[in-house]
């Protein structure tokens, strides 16, 4: 089943980053020639993913911005004969882009919660900021392709899922993999803990940056957030639909690399820039 719509929520503070981040969103910071949230859209163009919602919050307009069209630019880049340039920005054109704001931050289930009213397809692609895969494929065209490996009898969600250091599973939304329903790097999963002490992790199998869900979790994610102090946490919504949906993992080939630290920042400006 081909996936259509992919939401990106980049509503955060990016406090890691300051004081960058009190003028200039973290998303708009630069590996290579462009900034992370265009590779992000990349990755949503690579799969045919044409029709994408950005969860900001107030002040992150810059993000939506940089992908509108800006016709007087565009004329001059063509006089000027910088059609390399021009063709850069074009490639853009061809999605349509929806803007949402998350008025508080609450946890990364609202975040997806508030794009709730914009989905239509039956499907949808969740990409984090903080992640990108670096490899052969990324994690989306991996993601999507193991996706049409599995049967469908029923909704299916497919998580992308990293081998971690077993002292950093704490850090990590962790599976706990169905071994007699797993093949290869696709794991059937039967369990979720978030944050787990590591005596206490089912595997180190960490979920990392992209999800494909199906829509009935957006019906969920309200009743979630009570157990939390009112945050509403994607991983929550997953875990009560156990029963009811198939859940599978899947773990990536390539390098993640985590932009959501000044560290992992650099690391990504070497290996991509």
């Amino acid at each position: 089943m081909k996936i259509t719509q992919a939401i990106l929520p980049v509503a955060g503070l990016g406090t890691r980053f300051l004081p960058w981040t009190k003028v200039v969103p973290k998303e708009l910071l630069p590996i290579g020639n462009q900034p992370i949230i265009a590779h992000l859209v990349d990755v949503c163009l690579s799969v045919g993913i044409t029709d994408i919602c950005l969860v900001i919050s107030h002040g992150k307009e810059q993000i939506p911005q940089y992908f509108y069209a800006d016709p007087a630019l565009e004329a001059e880049l063509k006089r000027r004969g910088k059609l390399d340039a021009l063709a850069q920005l074009k490639k853009y054109d061809e999605i349509n882009f929806h803007v949402v704001y998350q008025e508080q931050q609450h946890g990364d289930g609202h975040a997806i919660l508030q794009a709730a009213d914009w989905v239509k397809s039956d499907n949808v692609a969740i990409l984090f900021g903080d992640d990108l895969i670096h490899g052969k494929e990324n994690g989306m065209q991996q993601l999507t392709k193991a996706y049409d490996m599995v049967h469908h009898t029923r909704d299916t969600a497919i998580l992308c899922l990293e081998n971690v250091p077993k002292e950093r599973v704490h850090k990590y939304g962790i599976v706990d993999p169905d071994h007699k329903n797993s093949t290869g790097r696709l794991n059937k999963v039967k369990g979720l803990v978030e944050k787990p002490k590591a005596e206490d992790a089912p595997s180190t199998l960490g979920i990392v940056g992209n999800y494909i869900i199906p829509r009935s979790t957006f019906d969920i994610l309200p009743t979630v957030g009570a157990s939390h102090g009112g945050e509403i946490r994607l991983i929550d919504a997953l875990i009560a639909q156990l029963n009811d949906i198939d859940i599978y993992g899947y773990e990536v080939e390539g390098k993640r690399l985590d932009t959501g630290t000044p560290e992992g920042y650099k690391e990504a400006v070497h290996v991509l820039g």
